[in-house]
């Protein structure tokens, strides 16, 4: 069978097929090692394939395959520096959710992620959150980042979660 991988959690990924359901399935260790230089091997947003788990009670799988990827985001593993950690794969659009503080989204973090997402022709979007908490001078900084944005072909939206303001 083949799906689409929704969640990651550990050693264990769930998996949606075209006829949307859902199956629990984990990778064999042999297969997890061959030639993957990151610390995930499988992502949300992959497609994989994958076959039923006859030895197990519950219906689970084992995914066998893991189809090649359109585009990705990566970050730099934590723990091992010569590592990537695969964020997500085959992404149409991404929004990132941008706050001036409580806590602060750097401007170097934004940068650094539109560089990724360009790289890959992912359209971003971003959403700089908590609009509702602002001040004013809070507000004539998003209003700033807004400004250089989109003059760089950005999109932006002001937003508050907690208030539903623009979030449709």
């Amino acid at each position: 069978m083949t799906g689409l991988v929704y969640k990651s959690t550990g050693s264990w990924y769930t998996v949606k097929t075209a006829l949307g359901t859902t199956y629990e399935c984990r990778i064999k260790g042999k297969f997890r090692l061959q030639g993957i230089k990151s610390t995930n091997p499988i992502a949300v947003g992959d497609y994989v394939d994958f076959e039923l788990d006859t030895k197990s009670d519950q219906e689970t799988g084992v995914i066998n395959k893991i189809h090649d990827r359109e585009n990705y985001i990566v970050r730099k593993s934590v723990n091992l520096s010569k590592q990537t950690h695969i964020i997500a794969s085959n992404i149409d659009q991404v929004f990132l959710l941008i706050t001036i503080d409580n806590p602060p989204t750097f401007t170097s973090f934004i940068d650094r992620f539109l560089v990724t997402a360009q790289a890959y022709s992912i359209k971003t979007i971003l959403v700089f959150n908590k609009i509702d908490t602002y001040n004013e001078d809070t507000i004539l900084e998003v209003k700033y980042l807004e400004h250089i944005y989109r003059n760089t072909g950005y999109e932006c939206v002001s937003v508050s979660a907690k208030t539903g303001e623009n979030i449709d």
